[in-house]
Formats: structure tokens, sequence, C-alpha cells
């Protein structure tokens, strides 16, 4: 077993997973998987801002596991949705919808609305909270850009295929993991959180 301090990851989406690894990189944490607590349930996700959510996601999973946790919150906000579907996006088409169907839901709700209308911005917080609550930093990132009018591209999950960024003509489904995890909202939000645990952890251990 490690001697390094251990960091959940507070989500069971694959995806978020592997962004996750792969932007904090070599932290001085054990990175730990919700995999290994079968029997943690889900955290409630009912705030109104992604801060209050994502802290309130990694304060449940902290004090579940007795580690400490790291969350995020995050969102499609498109303008001419007045914001929608904003911190509901992960709920946009019913609890049970999956990705495909928020994407579709998206589309015909924009079905109508012009290309230069199309303006959005993806939004993410991270949080990373102590077992006995404390919450020990919270780091925010966006990153603005174009609604496409169909899906495009295999990589990435969520909204990615209908999302193209500001100085790229692809979706985050189409661009390469390492320019996706350099530029995306969730990547700025993490990049914070990785120099907060790269330069925290001796006061923590």
């Amino acid at each position: 077993m490690s001697n390094l301090p251990s960091l959940l990851l507070g989500t069971r989406n694959a995806g978020k997973v592997r962004e996750i690894e792969f932007i904090i990189g070599d932290i001085p944490w054990q990175i730990r998987s919700l995999r290994e607590f079968e029997n943690v349930g889900v955290a409630a996700e009912t705030a109104d801002t992604y801060a209050d959510n994502a802290i309130a996601k990694a304060q449940f999973y902290a004090r579940a596991t007795g580690l400490c946790a790291l969350a995020d919150d995050s969102g499609l906000e498109v303008e001419a949705l007045s914001g929608a579907p904003g911190v509901f996006s992960a709920r946009y088409a019913g609890e049970d919808a999956s990705d495909a169907d928020r994407r579709v839901l998206l589309l015909s709700e924009l079905a109508h609305v012009s290309n230069e209308n199309r303006r959005a911005r993806f939004v993410s917080v991270v949080a990373i909270a102590e077992p006995n609550g404390n919450v020990l930093n919270v780091s925010e990132g966006t990153c603005s850009g174009q609604i496409t009018f169909a899906p495009r591209g295999d990589g990435g999950f969520g909204y990615d295929p209908l999302f193209v960024p500001d100085g790229f003509e692809q979706t985050f489904a189409e661009l390469a993991d390492s320019i996706k995890n350099r530029i995306s909202h969730r990547a700025r939000a993490l990049l914070n959180a990785r120099e907060f645990l790269t330069s925290k952890q001796p006061l923590l251990n």
C-alpha cells in the first residue's frame, strides 16, 4: 500500500475518470476509485449552482469513504436558451436519459436557431473535501464555443459531439484527448486543483 495520502475521484462516469486522471497526472496522492466502494450511494445534485453541487458531492463521497474526495459539477450553457441546460445538463432529458437523448433534445430546441446564434460555453467547478466535510479547494474553468447542427465525432462524452471550442473547427468529440484535456472547461478547473494538490500535499500528509 502506498504511503501517499489517498484522493478519491467522486464520480462513476468513466469518461470523467479518464479525463481527471489524465489532467491531474503525477500528483503526490494515491488516486482511488469509487469502484472500490460499491456500497457507497450516489451523491445528490440538487443545488442551484455548479459550486454548491461540486462541494456537496465532494463532501458526500469524503464522508462516505473516509478519504479526501475530488468531485466536479459541470454544464453546458447555450445563449439562445437563456443559459439552459446549465446546472441541469446531466438531467436535461430526465433522470434516466442517455447522453444521446440529451443531445437529441438540445438539437431539437435549437432546430430553428441560426449558426451565428448558437454560441455556448461549458462550465466546470471542481471541489476537494476532507472526510470531516472541510472544503480544501474550489476551482472553476470555462470554455466558450459554438453548438453544431448534428453530432460529430466518437470521442468524449455528454455534449462533446455538439460543441466546437473557439479557435477550432472540430468538436470536443473529434479533437484528440491531448488537445481537449488542455483547453476544456474541466481541464482548466482541474489544473488549478492539481496545483493545489501538489503544493499542499506535504501539509496534509
